[in-house]
């Protein structure tokens, strides 16, 4: 059965999606490349057929990256609480 224009038009959108991501994420280690796309809102599997790797991989892989970056959060935030304070107290 013959493919419709919007799965043609579907079909190119993802083949430029992909030519995007392997540029914007050239020289970057994978854990990069996953946070880099999980920050910009693709779900693990998308991430997955993107990298061309399991979805599986992906999930543990972001398991470590959100921890990192609540970590990161958490020292961010209690850095303004100190200089808040700090400054109250002057």
């Amino acid at each position: 059965m013959p493919r419709t224009i919007d799965e043609q038009a579907l079909e190119k959108l993802d083949q430029i999606l992909r030519i995007l991501v392997a540029n914007a994420t050239r020289g970057l280690k994978q854990r990069e490349q996953i946070d880099l796309l999980d920050r910009a809102g693709f779900a693990p599997k998308a991430i997955a057929d993107i990298l061309g790797t399991s979805s599986n991989t992906v999930r543990v892989e972001l398991v470590t990256v959100r921890k990192s970056r609540s970590k990161k959060g958490k020292n961010s935030q209690a850095r303004r609480n100190r200089e808040i304070s700090y400054g109250k107290n002057i």
